[in-house]
């Protein structure tokens, strides 16, 4: 996994520390921690609770990341339908707006 700067160049010069907990812990430590979970599942973990949440920016940019991560447009396309009776039905709505964004419409 590539070093995570997210936080430090959109957040460093406002909450350094915000940003160095973002880039070091979460990413560097929790996510880069594959023995226990995949990239792949965290990413479909992540994207789980993000849509559970209606967060949909963040959302935007961990579907990005799990398809970089190596989830298909067919898992998740599942992964939402699947949401959608625990999260609602609104909300899977919204999410397929942004599979089509970041997958694309073809099969």
């Amino acid at each position: 996994m590539k070093k995570q700067t997210a936080g430090r160049d959109q957040l460093g010069d406002l909450a350094p520390q915000f940003a160095a907990l973002n880039d070091d812990v979460l990413f560097g430590q929790v996510w880069a921690k594959e023995d226990e979970l995949s990239l792949r599942d965290r990413s479909m973990i992540t994207v789980s609770a993000l849509m559970a949440q209606g967060l949909f920016p963040q959302l935007k940019a961990h579907m990005g990341i799990a398809k970089t991560n190596g989830v298909t447009k067919q898992e998740m396309v599942a992964l939402v339908t699947h949401l959608a009776f625990y999260a609602g039905w609104p909300k899977a709505w919204s999410a397929f707006a942004l599979v089509k964004e970041i997958y694309g419409e073809e099969d």
